[in-house]
């Protein structure tokens, strides 16, 4: 490896060069011997700023004419805030809200307390504090204190309980 000095002839040279609009390319190959990103590092160290605009950048370019006929359409993206990196990226079946059936149990099959029994739905239904207040009552899975409406949405399997959102209470 060759260590090259920066003489007094080509630093002006250098300077000359610069002023002239060419680039740090350019100008490592008009010295010879001598790379770009050297080139640009003696530009900084000798604090040369402004230069004069090269032919082809100093003129604006020309933008082509977009017909009047055609508006632009514009496309709406769906807005994300904050960091996205550790957002949920999957979609959630939403079954229907279990409470809103609790209520469509048949009068005929509403049971008391006292009216319980190892066959029958032990699913409570409403206010334990209100008259209306009523147990399911119908007919419970061998084993299992429910009946097979009640189990679904007593029994969770745990990954779908982390993944639903809490809900909210009024």
């Amino acid at each position: 490896m060759t260590v090259l000095t920066w003489s007094d002839d080509r630093v002006e040279q250098l300077k000359k060069l610069w002023e002239a609009g060419l680039s740090a390319s350019q100008i490592a190959a008009e010295l010879g011997n001598v790379t770009r990103n050297a080139v640009i590092g003696k530009v900084h160290r000798l604090g040369l700023s402004g230069r004069a605009k090269s032919p082809s950048s100093a003129a604006p370019r020309q933008r082509k004419a977009r017909p009047a006929a055609q508006p632009m359409m514009r496309v709406s993206r769906p807005v994300s805030r904050g960091n996205t990196a550790l957002a949920h990226a999957f979609e959630m079946e939403l079954e229907p809200d279990p409470v809103a059936f609790d209520n469509v149990v048949p009068m005929s099959q509403r049971l008391s307390l006292l009216e319980l029994n190892e066959a029958t739905c032990h699913w409570p239904v409403g206010d334990p504090a209100s008259p209306e207040f009523f147990f399911c009552g119908g007919k419970a899975l061998t084993g299992l204190p429910y009946c097979a409406h009640h189990s679904r949405i007593a029994y969770q399997p745990a990954a779908d309980r982390r993944r639903q959102a809490p809900k909210q209470t009024r």
